[in-house]
């Protein structure tokens, strides 16, 4: 028997949300998903999550979404982040953290799949390894499932490439987020690892990354404080679907998906 999970990008504000409403049943149904998955950190508004833009995510059929760097970006999410349990966070923050770094879920057939949040550390925080994380943290999903997939929210490639060689043959997948650049590396490791540098993002294409374009090039022109708005055109979902052998836990195949909404 075999799983297909479909993992959407990064959600970027309202937009995204939209583009979900939209097109998410038409994906599911098409590639015949069994679990959906996506990165929700910056669903409110372009940055951070709330647990009204989270419940409306689960509402459109997400049964777990990951996170990264923008958990944080909105106040008072101590309380929510610590009392949900299908949104996690990068599990390698110091103890103590708000949240929780992974989770396991099931299928409408009862199959569970683990799935691990971590952050890179090149050009970002100082946070605990990446790589040591993932080796407790996968040794402990391993006792309930030999489905796991990874969402490493990094910005260098060769950090996520790295990490995906690493757990080669441990994990089912190892995804990347964060950049909201879709990459074209998609494939399945040697160990049955399936990977990708970076899913992409799921909003408005008539931007940068997400953010409206003209704010951003003045940005990078004057080098000040600039006060970001999401835009509302040309809506698109970037993700993948990734095929698991649900004993072994090993991909057979992942599919890169860009679909205008």
């Amino acid at each position: 028997m075999s799983v297909r999970i479909l993992f959407i990008g990064d959600v970027v504000g309202a937009p995204g949300r939209s583009a979900i409403n939209r097109e998410l049943h038409r994906l599911v149904d098409k590639h015949a998903v069994d679990l959906v998955i996506a990165n929700g950190e910056n669903a409110a508004g372009g940055f951070g999550i709330t647990r009204e833009t989270a419940d409306e995510l689960y509402r459109q059929g997400i049964v777990l979404l990951t996170s990264g760097n923008h958990i944080w970006d909105k106040k008072d999410n101590s309380g929510f982040l610590d009392g949900e349990t299908r949104l996690i966070r990068p599990l390698n923050y110091p103890p103590g953290t708000p949240g929780r770094g992974s989770a396991v879920v099931e299928t409408n057939a009862g199959i569970k799949v683990g799935v691990l949040n971590l952050e890179g550390r090149v050009y970002m925080k100082n946070l605990d390894c990446p790589f040591r994380c993932a080796d407790s943290e996968v040794a402990l999903l391993k006792k309930e499932t030999a489905i796991i997939l990874v969402d490493i929210h990094a910005e260098a490639t060769s950090e996520k490439s790295a990490l995906g060689w690493y757990l080669d043959g441990r994990v089912s997948a190892v995804v990347g987020t964060h950049t909201h650049v879709q990459t074209a590396d998609e494939r399945i490791l040697p160990g049955g690892t399936a990977y990708i540098s970076d899913v992409g993002m799921t909003g408005s294409f008539d931007s940068v990354i997400g953010i409206d374009k003209d704010q951003a090039i003045k940005r990078f022109l004057t080098q000040q404080p600039v006060k970001f708005d999401v835009p509302k055109k040309d809506l698109r979902i970037n993700a993948v679907v990734i095929g698991v052998e649900a004993a072994s836990g090993k991909a057979v195949s992942i599919e890169r998906i860009n679909v205008p909404c």
